[in-house]
């Protein structure tokens, strides 16, 4: 297996042809959320600047190709990951039942569902629902021994007591999405990828269920936030992307 490498292409065929059975201890994944198609837009918004949702090809499937798709990388990441590792899987409400519904037939174990609350959300644009101001983190592990950082997650909660001692972390994280220098744009100037995740997630996620020297894998690379924070927490890791735009920014990432 090739180590702090992208690995270009299908992760399904990846999984299954190149990474050893059970040898991965944390997988982040990222799946399409299956949103594109409607290719709308807000541009000249006053609160936050132009605003896109995702509209790409691999963000577009049926009901029944997404859930068949769904099943075949979970099952694949199954395979590779080690009895005490975990996976994190970001979703949203439009995605979060077939990715439970697979995961528990699979006999993956629930440990929590994370809420991201994003401060700075884009308002409504239809104005006929409430602000979306969520997205979610799911939480399973392989077996019964996972591995849980639980004094190195208290360090780093923003949170404290009354008297200011660490504090249990909880499972509502309220971070902004991505901005500033953080965010890597393409020359045009808009965002390189439309679901880059911040990095202060990413933390969160590698510190509680891996330890120095583990393997990081994450099937959805993308802009490469995993990579990059598991390399900076002296982590290995794996990357797998399909998309050779998104190998490019993520590889220039990672140099930098």
């Amino acid at each position: 297996m090739k180590l702090n490498t992208i690995h270009k292409g299908d992760c399904r065929t990846i999984l299954n042809k190149d990474i050893p059975e059970e040898s991965v201890d944390l997988i982040f994944a990222d799946p399409p959320y299956n949103l594109s198609g409607n290719g709308l837009k807000w541009e000249g918004n006053k609160t936050g600047g132009d605003w896109f949702m995702v509209n790409e090809k691999w963000d577009r499937m049926t009901e029944a190709e997404y859930l068949k798709f769904t099943k075949e990388w979970i099952e694949a990441c199954k395979r590779v990951l080690k009895p005490t590792g975990s996976i994190y899987i970001s979703c949203t409400y439009h995605n979060i039942g077939e990715l439970i519904m697979v995961l528990k037939a699979l006999g993956f174990i629930p440990r929590n569902i994370i809420t991201w609350h994003k401060n700075n959300a884009m308002p409504s644009m239809t104005r006929r629902t409430f602000t979306h101001s969520c997205e979610y983190i799911l939480f399973f592990s392989k077996g019964k021994k996972w591995v849980f950082n639980y004094s190195e997650i208290k360090k780093i909660n923003p949170e404290r007591a009354k008297d200011g001692s660490e504090k249990q972390m909880r499972d509502l994280w309220i971070m902004p999405i991505v901005q500033g220098k953080e965010r890597v744009k393409d020359k045009t100037g808009r965002s390189a990828h439309p679901t880059q995740k911040p990095e202060n997630l990413l933390e969160r996620v590698i510190l509680a269920s891996s330890n120095k020297g583990d393997i990081v894998l994450d099937p959805f690379l993308g802009s490469g936030t995993t990579a990059v924070v598991a390399k900076r927490l002296g982590r290995k890791w794996v990357g797998i992307e399909t998309e050779d735009k998104y190998v490019k920014v993520a590889e220039k990432r990672l140099n930098n």
